[in-house]
């Protein structure tokens, strides 16, 4: 079995926020809804006053006012499934596993399309609530211990907050560039352990070139 994070490694945006995007052009209210709820999470959980939790709780609320939801994010992948990376299409396998921390909603239409198994951050639309752990960093590890999925061959991912689930793979593999560029994942010298270990614990997603 291969595993793969979403964005950033295989698409090479942030689905959640382009989704955002898609919606807030449709539903201009969005803009005065969503968009400064947002942007005041984003500014206080980076003052360390708001949890990794409750923050993207907030990211994903938009989620909640979005108009017949299961029709835009059909049209959504509609647009936007061609820009799943090559490289990955051509290794593509029927028991693939995409593990993401967006929310289920975005990552199952399009993990149903390419035709793979799929993990994400159970986000519930209804009340606005996460029900389960956020599928991030060392909480992805711990899922598949848990869960016993088989042995991960390869892994694939473009953060280093990934490295606890790159440690079960027998090969782990950092994607950058946009989702176009694989490469062996690095040794990391004691500097930039130490700044994997604060970014998991605060959530922040740094790359090798941050």
């Amino acid at each position: 079995m291969n595993a793969y994070d979403f964005d950033g490694t295989i698409f090479p945006s942030n689905c959640t926020i382009g989704f955002a995007l898609w919606c807030m052009r449709r539903q201009p209210k969005l803009f005065l809804t969503y968009a400064p709820r947002a942007f005041k999470s984003l500014v206080k959980y980076k003052l360390g006053k708001l949890p990794s939790y409750r923050m993207l709780r907030e990211i994903y609320g938009y989620l909640r006012c979005v108009d017949d939801f299961d029709v835009q994010i059909e049209r959504y992948w509609d647009k936007n499934e061609h820009r799943i990376s090559s490289w990955y299409l051509a290794q593509k396998r029927p028991d693939d596993l995409i593990i993401s921390a967006s929310p289920t909603c975005l990552i199952a239409p399009i993990a149903r399309r390419l035709g793979v198994n799929y993990v994400a951050t159970d986000y519930d639309r209804e009340f606005g609530v996460l029900v389960d752990n956020l599928m991030y960093a060392r909480e992805k590890s711990r899922y598949i211990i848990d869960h016993g999925f088989p042995v991960i061959d390869h892994f694939y991912s473009d953060s280093l907050s990934d490295t606890p689930l790159a440690l079960c793979a027998e090969q782990a593999h950092l994607v950058s560039r946009r989702a176009r560029k694989v490469s062996d994942w690095p040794e990391l010298d004691e500097r930039t352990k130490e700044r994997v270990r604060r970014e998991i614990d605060t959530g922040w997603t740094i790359h090798l070139e941050d």
